[in-house]
């Protein structure tokens, strides 16, 4: 009968363990891919003390432990040794035809992820704690707002749900409420009052140069169309006799794409609006000052209301939000101060 292996202490070792000449003890095992993997600890029992001047880690058995329950659950080991960032770039390249703005969504957390820490941080060391106490790093060293974060919680909780379902860790360590963890220092918007309405549009009536915006800003007042709304309405869509604006869709812009026609942001965006008298009048002097081109531009099939509406309020408004929205400040402060 052969001699037990045993330890510097005469501990009797297990198979696969054994101490190596520096006093660390190593435990080999094959894992689910058929490799040979080993785990190093400088205690062989919870009970051990850890060795001066070295860091403090599980036991080699505790490891044995999580290593075999792992192996009876079917979890891959060690998370399959993929990293949060590698995660979220599996998990977002199964969301097959989502919306430009949703893989731009997407892109956003990938970068944030290839810049933090976080990131290459190891799944299955993710624990709950430390998911919240990233939220909260985002929220006040980052100053990342809590819209923001939630939408990146928005991803990373489904991603680790994937990895749970791929049986590569146990538990979602994203799977928890919010509002419970970061702040909401979300600001409720107010709408402008009816007076304040009045001395807006009638300032820029009257402008001589923010005049040449009137019939557009007026039909958004007084309609609640998205801009992306308005910038995809076609002559089509005005219906003059029965009065009414089809909404069924929207004009986006995205810089690898340019201009495209999507659906409406929700189901229930798709609607008729009512036009009163004045919205109709605006519409009518919008088609009026237009210079008809010889050929309609085509965007996916729909004719562009860049051509329909052919004034500079809609160039702004089909061209960039950041011009429109400096124009917009600037009227506001006009408004204000005059």
């Amino acid at each position: 009968m052969s001699e037990k292996r045993r330890d510097h202490r005469g501990r009797i070792l297990h198979n696969g363990e054994i101490q190596l000449s520096d006093g660390r003890y190593r435990f080999k095992y094959v894992d689910e891919m058929g490799k040979e993997r080993c785990v190093y600890s400088w205690r062989l029992d919870h009970n051990d003390a850890t060795p001066k001047g070295k860091r403090r880690t599980l036991s080699l058995r505790e490891m044995e432990k999580k290593i075999q329950a792992d192996h009876f659950e079917q979890i891959a080991t060690n998370g399959g040794n993929m990293t949060v960032l590698e995660l979220v770039e599996k998990y977002t390249s199964t969301k097959t035809g989502v919306r430009p703005t949703t893989v731009a969504g997407y892109g956003t957390v990938i970068n944030l992820l290839k810049k933090d820490p976080f990131g290459k941080r190891r799944i299955d060391t993710v624990r709950i704690s430390d998911a919240k106490c990233w939220l909260i790093h985002l929220q006040q060293v980052e100053k990342k707002s809590y819209s923001s974060i939630h939408s990146i919680r928005g991803v990373l909780r489904p991603a680790f749900q994937l990895a749970v379902d791929d049986n590569l860790i146990r538990k979602n360590p994203f799977q928890f409420q919010l509002m419970e963890v970061v702040v909401n220092d979300s600001v409720t918007r107010e709408a402008i009052s009816r007076a304040e309405e009045r001395k807006f549009l009638q300032f820029v009536k009257e402008d001589p140069h923010f005049c040449r915006y009137y019939e557009g800003i007026y039909i958004l007042f007084k309609t609640g169309l998205r801009i992306s709304e308005f910038c995809g309405l076609t002559i089509s869509d005005i219906d003059f006799k029965e009065h009414t604006i089809n909404i069924d869709h929207q004009l986006q812009k995205k810089s690898k794409i340019g201009y495209y026609i999507q659906e409406t942001k929700t189901t229930s965006g798709t609607r008729k609006i009512p036009m009163t008298a004045d919205v109709e009048e605006c519409f009518q002097k919008i088609i009026e000052k237009r210079n008809p081109p010889k050929a309609e531009p085509m965007v996916d099939g729909k004719v562009d209301s860049y051509t329909l509406i052919k004034t500079e309020v809609f160039v702004i408004l089909c061209t960039g939000s950041i011009t429109f929205n400096t124009s917009f400040r600037n009227i506001i402060i006009l408004t204000k101060y005059r």
